[in-house]
């Protein structure tokens, strides 16, 4: 039997959808590209769907919540706080790991290179980006490998001296370290620290000339200006708080913008005329780079709704810490104009650490 054949107009209408629509057509060059696509839509929305799917059940397990300090500074009580809070929301433990040293660069380490599932969180503070401008090797960079999920706080930095001193404010201390250029000392909690780089910036805008005496940490630094060994040191009131309230230690200024309500006798180092003074330490919370967006969500309100409970507010409030929050793209912004800040502070006044 002859083969039956196409008409003309058929062939014509066939060659004509090939050739006008070639990634339709099945046999056209697009033909693979029309088998990949509907594979590629499926796994785009059960990418999706999975990530959402987490995010419902998220988490089913406890949430280890970094602490790159020792226990017992301002960083470990705020993330005690915090962490009791969320583990009664979230329904799980958030255990607190302190993992301190190198200037709070071990436990970032750990943090930044940790599995990005929402199950490593850290709270984070200002020296995360002073410290790529201090050392001269940090595994990590302190924007890129992170997933920034929102700030909890911030707190000025008090200068604190011991009562024999004879200054009763900023401007007092100024005309004493003037008088004698370099003999008047200030203790940090060590080289790059926090503290010191407050100690380099009220040299730097006051026009004084002061010998820093690093310790190893904080409390160190402190203890030695309670007792008489050493002038003063800067450091936030979460540390200094029993000793200022006993009248063992005088403060002589705060880096705040305005008087704060808990301290109004403190004048602020803009009213002492000395300029460029008003630093907030911060801290937030951040995880991994990488962590999906739905689980970043869902931990950064149940954070902000942590942070605005009374009983959190009020526990802050007594460590002179301003309970205050953000959005993921804020918090960025802070990270990268806090880096960009410290570095020119650090390189004026030629910090550097091996």
């Amino acid at each position: 039997m002859p083969k039956a054949r196409r008409s003309n107009s058929a062939l014509a209408t066939e060659k004509g959808a090939d050739e006008s629509a070639p990634f339709l057509s099945a046999r056209g060059p697009g033909a693979s590209l029309l088998k990949f696509l509907p594979h590629a839509l499926w796994l785009a929305a059960a990418s999706t769907l999975s990530a959402h799917s987490a995010a419902a059940e998220y988490p089913v397990k406890f949430i280890r919540f970094i602490v790159p300090y020792a226990p017992g500074g301002s960083s470990d009580v705020l993330a005690r706080t915090l962490g009791q809070k969320l583990g009664a929301s979230l329904g799980q433990t958030f255990v607190i790991d302190n993992r301190p040293g190198a200037g709070s660069m071990v436990g970032t380490d750990i943090a930044a290179k940790a599995t990005p599932d929402g199950y490593t969180i850290i709270l984070s503070d200002m020296p995360h980006t002073i410290n790529p401008s201090i050392y001269t090797k940090v595994p990590y960079d302190p924007v890129k490998d992170f997933t920034p999920i929102t700030t909890v706080g911030v707190s000025p930095m008090f200068l604190f001296v011991n009562p024999a001193v004879k200054a009763q404010n900023v401007k007092e201390l100024i005309a004493l370290a003037k008088a004698q250029p370099g003999k008047l000392a200030i203790a940090s909690g060590g080289t790059g620290a926090t503290t010191h780089l407050m100690a380099e910036l009220l040299q730097s805008h006051a026009g004084i000339k002061l010998t820093h005496v690093p310790y190893k940490g904080a409390g160190p630094a402190l203890s030695d200006v309670v007792a008489g060994q050493i002038p003063g040191t800067f450091t936030s009131m979460a540390t200094a708080a029993p000793f200022a309230q006993s009248g063992r230690l005088r403060i002589l200024g705060v880096t705040s913008a305005k008087r704060l309500a808990a301290f109004p006798e403190v004048a602020t180092f803009e009213e002492s005329g000395v300029p460029g003074m008003i630093v907030e330490h911060w801290w937030g919370v951040m995880a991994p780079a990488g962590v999906p967006t739905p689980i970043a969500e869902k931990l950064r309100v149940a954070i902000v709704n942590a942070v605005s409970a009374p009983d959190v507010r009020e526990r802050f409030t007594v460590l002179a810490v301003e309970p205050r929050t953000c959005t993921p793209e804020e918090f960025r912004k802070l990270l990268e104009a806090d880096v960009r800040r410290w570095a020119k502070v650090v390189k004026d006044a030629g910090i550097k650490i091996e």
